[in-house]
């Protein structure tokens, strides 16, 4: 039977290789596409016509996430694997306590970056439940590890992903108790375009992020406890 996987925030970067990575891999994608114009999934659809599905998707609007889902759900009836990597920065979230800070960009952080994933995880259950393994991926970062903060700014990012760890340790203890399981990754300090222009500066390409990614969660056996498994892309631990 062939494994079928969902991916947000597929439209570049790292949500981008991690589709072309599944797609290598045999599985059937549902990619969420945020932007309107996607030359680089519309060339993968062209290759991959028959494992490649394109699905408008906004995490940020509850609306849609409900149609995605119908799309989905009237092409397939299971999801083995659903990744949600779609998250947002903005500059202005680099203030400190000493400024004054942007409420509403960090609310905005927090809908996209938490409540986003939680979205997709909640309007895909359904289909998700009706697969042997029953994973969720979620894309974190070391900066919502508090065990490992130095920082004194950007508390509307880190602070999100914080609490997209909670949602996962949350999610994780229901969908344990159903036979599945959630993962959480740190992807590294990647080459993408979340400060708006391509960070050249990062040490790892969004390619290799994604497949040293994919690796580890067809090994997810592996990975299985009380806890979901919070990684950095060489499979050590990461503190939560």
């Amino acid at each position: 039977m062939k494994r079928v996987a969902c991916v947000t925030g597929a439209d570049r970067g790292l949500g981008l290789s991690l589709v072309r990575s599944l797609l290598a891999n045999q599985f059937s994608v549902f990619a969420g596409q945020f932007l309107k114009e996607s030359e680089d999934l519309k060339a993968l659809k062209e290759r991959y016509p028959e494992q490649l599905e394109l699905i408008p998707l906004d995490i940020s609007n509850k609306d849609s996430v409900k149609q995605a889902a119908r799309v989905i759900a009237s092409k397939t009836g299971y999801v083995d694997m659903i990744i949600n990597n779609a998250g947002i920065i903005r500059s202005a979230d680099n203030a400190t306590v000493l400024v004054e800070l942007d409420d509403e960009g960090m609310a905005e952080i927090y809908n996209v970056n938490t409540l986003g994933a939680l979205r997709v995880s909640n309007a895909l259950m359904g289909l998700l439940l009706q697969s042997e393994d029953k994973l969720i991926v979620n894309i974190s970062s070391e900066a919502g590890s508090i065990a490992r903060n130095k920082r004194i700014n950007m508390y509307g990012y880190c602070m999100s992903k914080a609490a997209l760890n909670m949602q996962s340790s949350l999610m994780h203890n229901h969908l344990k108790t159903l036979g599945g399981q959630v993962m959480v990754f740190h992807p590294g300090w990647l080459q993408t375009y979340m400060h708006g222009k391509k960070d050249e500066q990062a040490e790892m390409t969004p390619e290799q992020s994604a497949e040293q990614i994919i690796d580890l969660v067809l090994d997810y056996k592996k990975y299985m406890g009380e806890e979901p498994a919070y990684l950095d892309t060489d499979g050590s631990s990461w503190p939560w």
